[in-house]
């Protein structure tokens, strides 16, 4: 009873408190291209009076409560790459005034740069372990052969890799399966081309990326380890506009434009050569081809709903891996997505956006002549979610939310026997998620909420209901901030992973089988971020991630009635730094990583394959003027794990006991590994160097890109052949060019 006393008289408090201050007024607005009307997210919103300010969202909005009405302020609003744009504004009181916001690209001739981008008071922003990235940043990169998003992200510290030849990424020392990828809120199961090598989203069709590398709040779950919220461009508002790019391996184009009360976008790419991909498989052929298309289409009418903006928008993808001689496998997959989105703001500090989304992937092994048994996989997924959000006049909110999601997952495996086997299965998981952001204090920001599990996947009793979520931000002085977060996470989707692959290539989907108890991870996450002068921080975070219940391949299964899964426990800890500085003429970007990452599965302990102990990088940016702009990178990581051969035998394989004595051998030579993963390979480094040349011919803007890679010919192992013992390097040193041309 006293509790429950207690608790009335701080939410008497909070109620108050968002009540009082009639005399206030809010201010809102939205923040765009103004060559475009693209919205420019995360940028910089500051009253000069008021010594506060605050940045735009995904979708470019910003809302500051709690203004003194009827008062001349000034509002200074800047953007990296952009003009600053100061307005003066007055407030009504007890209502939202709202502004567009139109921003002009600064020319980049140096003459003409200004100061932009410069650090403003965010006070209590709330941000651990989030990344913010804008389609500039990716471009910015160095390349493997064209721009990659999930490239671009392993340059962040606390992200892995296992090499040059996968864009596959692993974050804080967790499996691949457990990255959420969401494409404009819809789930991506399948976001690589080319074996991996590549990813499947052209950054051309990219607004801004928020990842999250743990810690991520109540509104995102169904992950144990990480999320990459992928935003996607509205399309050119005000002219139409073509684009046409190629590089050595791809062609692809991009149209935009205006259409009644809306815009629109449609971006496709196609592979047309393969010999690049040689120089990532130490010059063996790949036979792949891939596509991928995407659209989208925005309206928005005041006289048909004040306030609304529609979207719908597709994004269709396609792989096939096709060996000319028969006796390899080949491939085949392909991701089909399509989403609707109704966004509404009104006369309220009130914020809604209904979601209804479509998303398909289908994988396939074809054996023809080779050993590899035949499998076919499909996930289907529809979801409907519906996300509110108030801010109180308090500077409070409040976030509330119910997602239902619907899928279907089939498997089908063909047995030694040549019969096949069918795993169908289908559940609903429909949550309910709510949170509170208390904001009021400049010193402090509290966010703390959970997911609550109303139904399962796989039907499991034994989920959780509750994930609570909590993080904090505590800024004593305005030159220094100490963040935390600390959370309960749970995933019913998993993938059937071989970890002993070096090369994954298919990595088929099912839901949890109901026998194992659902995998669930706790992140507990510190962190400490110096502002030590104006454009130049420091970032450190410390993490420790706990993963129970952690399904794993049986190998060990010899019976049929021997389970496919076991469940297992990981653990990974470690320690990130970020430096960063920018002015006008060059940004400087450095990181170091110190992780452990372990698995445990029938009381052996071992390291995963991504376990990296030592990574670091340094990327230095310079604009040289009259269009022209370079990078330099450098990387390092200490060895990859790999499990160590102790020798070979000749082991009999009994497969075919009808063929003649004198036609066959049954014995052939048997591996003997040593502990899984308990080797080191070689440490890695590699310097890659980029330079790109903005320039006008007639009509035409064009951008030429020359990237080389691995510039001093470093000879980073990938792998030892088990079969013959030969040595597979990384990339050896490659010079790559793009072209892109806009009409």
């Amino acid at each position: 009873m006293k509790y429950r006393i207690i608790l009335l008289c701080y939410l008497s408090l909070i109620f108050v408190s968002n009540v009082n201050g009639q005399s206030l007024g809010t201010l809102r607005g939205l923040v765009t291209d103004s060559t475009n009307s693209e919205p420019l997210a995360f940028g910089n919103v500051y009253i000069k009076e008021l010594a506060i300010g605050t940045s735009t969202d995904s979708k470019g909005y910003f809302i500051i409560p709690s203004i003194p009405a009827e008062k001349n302020f000034t509002l200074i609003v800047s953007y990296v790459g952009y003009r600053t744009k100061v307005i003066n504004i007055f407030l009504v009181k007890n209502k939202i005034t709202h502004l567009d916001i139109k921003l002009i690209p600064a020319s980049v001739e140096l003459k003409t740069i200004e100061k932009i981008g410069e650090r403003i008071n965010k006070e209590n922003e709330l941000d651990i372990s989030l990344q913010k990235l804008i389609a500039r940043d990716i471009e910015t990169l160095p390349k493997g052969v064209e721009s990659d998003l999930f490239r671009a992200i392993q340059y962040l510290p606390g992200v892995q890799s296992t090499g040059d030849i996968s864009a596959r990424f692993y974050v804080r020392g967790s499996a691949g399966n457990q990255n959420l990828v969401l494409l404009d809120g819809i789930t991506l199961y399948n976001p690589f081309h080319a074996l991996g090598i590549f990813g499947a989203i052209d950054p051309d069709i990219i607004n801004n990326v928020e990842f999250y590398k743990g810690g991520f709040n109540s509104e995102i779950g169904n992950r144990l380890s990480s999320v990459i919220k992928i935003i996607t461009k509205d399309g050119n508002k005000n002219n139409f506009s073509a684009k046409a790019s190629a590089s050595y391996l791809t062609g692809k184009f991009m149209l935009e434009g205006p259409i009644p009360d809306g815009s629109f976008y449609l971006a496709g790419r196609k592979s047309y050569s393969t010999s690049i991909l040689k120089k990532f498989l130490n010059n063996k052929n790949v036979p792949a081809d891939f596509y991928d298309f995407s659209f989208k289409m925005n309206y928005s009418n005041p006289e048909f709903i004040k306030g609304a903006k529609f979207s719908i928008n597709g994004f269709f993808s396609g792989d096939k891996v096709i060996n000319d001689d028969p006796r390899f496998e080949d491939f085949n997959w392909t991701n089909n997505l399509f989403g609707f989105k109704w966004f509404q703001i009104s006369d309220s500090p009130l914020f809604f956006e209904l979601g209804i989304s479509v998303s398909n992937f289908k994988g396939e092994i074809i054996p023809k002549l080779s050993s590899v048994l035949q499998s076919k996989n499909e996930i289907q997924d529809v979801t409907l979610q519906m996300d509110f959000s108030y801010v109180f006049n308090s500077k409070d909110e409040l976030d509330i939310g119910f997602h239902i999601k619907q899928i279907k997952t089939n498997l089908m495996k063909e047995n030694i026997t040549g019969n096949e086997n069918n795993f169908f299965t289908s559940g609903a998981n429909i949550i309910f998620y709510g949170k509170y952001k208390l904001l009021r204090w400049k010193f402090l920001g509290i966010d703390i909420g959970s997911r609550i599990n109303l139904a399962s996947l796989s039907g499991n009793k034994k989920l959780k209901v509750f994930e609570p979520r909590f993080n904090f931000t505590l800024k004593p002085f305005s030159f220094i901030a100490f963040k935390g977060a600390i959370g309960l996470y749970q995933q019913e989707l998993i993938t059937i992973t071989d970890e002993n692959e070096v090369i994954n290539l298919y990595e088929p989907w099912i839901i949890l089988p109901s026998y194992l108890i659902p995998p669930n991870a706790f992140h507990y996450i510190g962190g400490l971020e110096i502002f030590i002068m104006n454009n130049f921080s420091l970032d450190i975070e410390a993490y420790y991630k706990r993963i129970e219940n952690l399904p794993l391949l049986n190998d060990k299964k010899v019976l049929f009635k021997d389970p496919d899964f076991i469940s297992g426990t990981g653990e990974s800890s470690g320690i990130e730094f970020l430096l960063k500085y920018s002015n006008d003429l060059y940004n400087i970007s450095s990181s170091y990583t110190f992780a452990y990452a372990y698995k445990e599965i029938n009381g052996l302990r071992y390291y995963p394959k991504y376990d990296i102990r030592h990574a670091a990088n340094f990327i230095f940016e310079i604009k040289l003027g009259k269009d022209w702009s370079t990078s330099i990178t450098w990387l390092y990581n200490s060895g990859l794990p790999f499990t160590q051969i102790l020798g070979y035998y000749d082991k009999l394989y009994l497969d075919n006991i009808f063929v003649p004595w004198y036609q066959y051998d049954p014995r052939k030579p048997y591996t003997i590994l040593g502990i899984q993963n308990l080797g080191r390979l070689p440490d890695y480094h590699r310097l890659d160097f980029s330079i790109s040349k903005k320039f006008r011919i007639r009509f035409f803007k064009a951008t030429l890109n020359v990237n080389l890679i691995n510039v001093y010919n470093r000879k980073n192992i990938f792998y030892f052949s088990r079969d013959t013992g030969e040595r597979v390097n990384m990339l050896p040193f490659l010079p790559t060019a793009t072209i892109k041309v806009e009409l």
